[in-house]
């Protein structure tokens, strides 16, 4: 293959340079050793991903907060609503995951660094198009990693929609690290081959060794500094700080004592003993929900084929009251359970006259925002667990968590557990 013309008697500058790089540590065993650890852990970030987008189900109305009308794929089943952790735990991980694999994504970055550095940049036109999926792998992998960080700190620097976005990034991603794969996999092999898979991590400091110069790989030094650092120190390294990031957030997941310990969680504060002091995303007030609209005046519409039935709260809870246990579990990572008592949608469903509804259009008193309406499947709605809640803990709903009524379904994302339920709309297929 011709290679692309190249200026003559150029040195190499500065980082360019291959005697720039000196850290006996680099070479293709590390960086396959790091990138198999890195590749298990995106695995289950990117598994976890996917299932959080079909939880949602995008491709019924009002659940359109990745691409509305589109049936994308991983929403070819319905989502089950048990057991009632399952949100909880696939999140979880998800997020949890996510964090634990930063520092072995940015110690991978740090095991290439010399191949971004390459001189000349494009030597041939095999080599650009091989940047060029680099550049995509790693510009992709930085953007799935900083907009998740962002959204779990609820903080949006970005001026486009997160879920869409995220989402997007993710397929991107997993293609690209896939053919990144395919093509390292017979460097991978040949340096677990040569050097062992776990030998090199047996080495203490006195008997670290550079690896041998690999003239096509360009990881290995070509003048190796003296060791500082083992390999398995470096492991260490990374390790500890992954179990850091796992303690300092992993707690809003589980609960419990150990949410005082997720500090770096921003929904980590203790909770009071009220009925109704746990964690909220979007109160009230920021919902644009007004006194009056939750009053002594506030009905309930169950719909059903255009007819209409209204019943007030009053009337709501001199119904057969359900109790239940259940999480509700949000994407930015936290969960918490508390014990809701209420009617059970599917009696509501047949109250109006659809005893077997095929699905529910909830909307909210919410006059704006993406949390004022959605569409729950026909699982979801029979689930006897599934309820339209009216009470939490005992106590009445504050308004914050919906008063006068809000939905509770397990297994859902805790997005989809709409607050200030005005109406609920029975559909058949």
């Amino acid at each position: 293959m011709s290679r692309l013309p190249r200026l003559p008697d150029t040195p190499a500058p500065g980082p360019f340079r291959p005697a720039f790089w000196r850290s006996p540590l680099r070479g293709p065993w590390l960086t396959a050793a790091i990138g198999s650890v890195l590749l298990v852990l995106v695995g289950i970030v990117a598994l976890t991903g996917f299932l959080s987008h079909a939880a949602y189900q995008p491709d019924l109305g009002g659940n359109a907060l990745i691409d509305r009308g589109k049936d994308l794929p991983l929403t070819f089943f319905d989502w089950p609503s048990s057991p009632t952790f399952l949100y909880a735990i696939t999140q979880g991980l998800h997020v949890n995951v996510g964090l634990v694999a930063i520092p072995f994504l940015l110690a991978k970055l740090w095991s290439v660094i010399p191949r971004l550095f390459a001189w000349p940049p494009v030597a041939s036109p095999a080599q650009a198009i091989e940047r060029l999926s680099i550049a995509l792998l790693v510009s992709s992998a930085v953007f799935e990693f900083a907009t998740g960080v962002l959204n779990m700190q609820y903080w949006y620097a970005f001026k486009f929609g997160f879920l869409s976005a995220h989402y997007y990034g993710g397929v991107v991603f997993v293609a690209s690290l896939a053919l990144h794969v395919a093509v390292k996999s017979p460097v991978i092999l040949r340096a677990y081959r040569e050097r062992g898979v776990l030998r090199p991590l047996r080495d203490d400091l006195a008997r670290t060794r550079p690896e041998p110069a690999d003239p096509h790989g360009g990881l290995a030094p070509t003048a190796p500094a003296e060791p500082t650092l083992s390999r398995r120190g470096l492991f260490a390294v990374v390790g500890a700080g992954s179990l850091v990031l796992l303690i300092g957030n992993v707690g809003e997941t589980i609960g419990g004592p150990l949410r005082r310990l997720a500090l770096f969680a921003p929904r980590r504060q203790v909770i009071g003993p009220g009925p109704n002091d746990f964690q909220v995303n979007k109160t009230a007030v920021a919902a644009g929900i007004k006194p009056e609209m939750t009053g002594a005046g506030y009905r309930l519409a169950l719909v059903v084929d255009g007819r209409e039935l209204s019943l007030s709260r009053e009337e709501l809870l001199a119904m057969p009251q359900h109790t239940a246990r259940l999480p509700i579990a949000c994407v930015e990572g936290w969960t918490t359970t508390q014990e809701w008592t209420g009617v059970r949608l599917a009696d509501l469903a047949r109250l109006a006259g659809a005893p077997d509804p095929d699905s529910a259009f909830v909307r909210s008193l919410q006059p704006r925002g993406v949390l004022s309406m959605v569409t729950l499947n026909t699982g979801q709605v029979a689930d006897p667990d599934s309820l339209l809640a009216l009470k939490v803990n005992g106590a009445d709903l504050s308004p914050d968590h919906g008063f006068p009524a809000r939905i509770i379904v397990p297994a859902q994302p805790g997005v989809h557990n709409t607050k200030w339920v005005a109406t609920i709309d029975f559909r058949s297929a």
